[in-house]
């Protein structure tokens, strides 16, 4: 990889005074090689503080209860309330600074270009093109870095989600539409491109840090998670993800190389079935994007695709967190403690465990087998959504609760979704050229290269590069050899 070095200097010296050290997308792994110094600056620090060592944090592993690390995060989703045998394994994205997983995401995208000198912090603006996470989580490291974010996301996006971006000091762009109008925030971002010279676009759909990220970190924790509870028979028969970027679906891929009879799911909104259909449409399910398929999105590895209806999704918010919901599903035998942990799911984690439940349904899977999926954010950012259906929809009431459970949840079957031949998913591969080719600039050759396995088996072998060239940006920072370094905390609580 080429290096910047002017710039280079100048991201030194900026991270050199604001005693920030980058951590490794191995570190971010195996939290454990975190240097002392780092962890015994997590102490005094909390989760959502924009202060460097808070990059540490960007892992599965955060425990909140010491401040360190532990364990990955994860919650397990009994048969008693998804009527199917299969286990379903979320793993927990709200304990991560911003209270999603996104963060990462950004992380691998800006982390590479920071240690060549490609993105300047010193004189250049970061621009997150999102549908809401992705934009917090990026918006999140330009303020360790004090330096400017544009973030750009459509208007339709729950409160929550501007309300913080504009506390933590983002310029905020809201693009028409809801969260399937991905294409109005390319519009924005070539605007952005011809006109603003002092701007750097971390393109999610396209970067593959994004998937590097998840299939180094993402894929390692759910591996280590199934390792823990598969017992003497257990099989990881599958791992469904929502695509929005394809970042995340990209943990398939390594599933794909150590787990071959593994099945990797697609999921997307039915009422913007893209993938399913070549459709396009409107969805409230906001965390995942559509009406295109992502650059980055591996589609040779992906073995079926699934849609969710977002009545569904909105539905099943209401059950899980409202008091009558709540009542209900305790009068069905679960645990108390298991149904307040239900809030750790948001709309795209809701969509998740649906498309696990259809998933287990469709390849008949049985009490050995085991369903991995993403629990992206909590119900915590979409407080706004409920007391919007509170006011539209009136009171929820237990009886709606068990209709809702039986219809939305237990009822889930095997419509909306299909299971991918070859060709199938080398159609899906060339519905990459009407956005990417025609509209984003890509070339013919360019695309044809992601077809090829190899193609992809050299992307993420790519992280050994990233890891070397921040460990040398840390070592030219001193920061290392100064284990009482104090990070610079830039702001409280977000």
């Amino acid at each position: 990889m080429s290096k910047n070095e002017a710039v280079l200097k100048k991201t030194v010296a900026r991270c050199r005074e604001r005693g920030i050290l980058i951590p490794t997308f191995a570190q971010l792994a195996n939290p454990a090689s975190v240097p002392d110094s780092v962890k015994k600056r997590l102490k005094s620090v909390g989760l959502w503080d924009v202060d460097p060592a808070n990059l540490f944090r960007i892992t599965w592993k955060n425990d909140v209860k010491t401040g360190l690390f532990g364990d990955v995060n994860y919650l397990e989703i009994p048969s008693e309330l998804t009527g199917v045998k299969a286990r379903i394994i979320g793993l927990v994205g709200k304990y991560f600074p911003t209270g999603a997983h996104k963060v990462g995401a950004a992380f691998g995208c800006l982390a590479p270009r920071l240690v060549t000198g490609e993105f300047d912090p010193t004189s250049q603006k970061a621009v997150w093109p999102s549908t809401g996470n992705y934009c917090r989580g990026g918006a999140f490291d330009c303020a360790v870095l004090a330096c400017t974010a544009v973030a750009i996301l459509p208007k339709e996006m729950s409160q929550e989600r501007f309300d913080w971006l504009k506390s933590i000091g983002a310029e905020v762009i809201a693009t028409p539409g809801c969260e399937s109008n991905v294409k109005e925030i390319y519009d924005k971002c070539w605007d952005i491109r011809k006109n603003r010279k002092d701007c750097v676009i971390f393109n999610q759909f396209e970067e593959f840090g994004n998937s590097v990220w998840h299939y180094h970190v993402t894929g390692a924790a759910i591996e280590e998670v199934f390792a823990k509870v598969k017992g003497r028979k257990g099989r990881l028969a599958g791992y469904a993800s929502a695509t929005g970027s394809a970042g995340t679906i990209a943990a398939g891929d390594r599933l794909k190389k150590d787990f071959p009879l593994a099945k990797v799911g697609a999921v997307e909104a039915l009422q913007c079935p893209t993938l399913l259909l070549s459709g396009f449409g409107g969805h409230r399910i906001e965390g995942i994007g559509d009406k295109h398929v992502p650059w980055i999105h591996n589609v040779r590895n992906t073995d079926m695709v699934l849609a969710v209806d977002d009545e569904d999704v909105v539905r099943l918010l209401r059950l899980f967190n409202e008091p009558a919901g709540k009542k209900m599903l305790k009068s069905q035998g679960l645990k108390e403690s298991f149904i307040e942990s239900l809030s750790l799911l948001g709309f795209s984690g809701i969509c998740n465990m649906l498309s696990a439940v259809k998933m287990a349904k469709y390849y008949e899977l049985g009490k050995d087998d085991v369903i991995f999926t993403i629990f992206t954010d909590s119900v915590e950012l979409y407080g706004s959504r409920l007391k919007e259906m509170r006011e539209e929809h009136g009171a929820y009431t237990e009886t709606q609760a068990a209709g809702d459970l039986e219809r939305r949840l237990r009822g889930a079957g095997l419509d909306h979704l299909r299971e991918l031949g070859y060709y199938d998913r080398k159609a899906l591969h060339n519905l990459k050229y009407f956005t990417w080719v025609e509209q984003q600039g890509k070339t013919v050759a360019e695309l044809n290269a992601l077809w090829a396995p190899e193609f992809w088996d050299r992307t993420f072998a790519q992280v050994g590069e990233y890891d070397k060239l921040i460990a040398e940006f840390n070592e030219r920072t001193g920061l290392l050899k100064d284990s009482g370094a104090k990070a610079v905390t830039t702001g409280g609580k977000a």
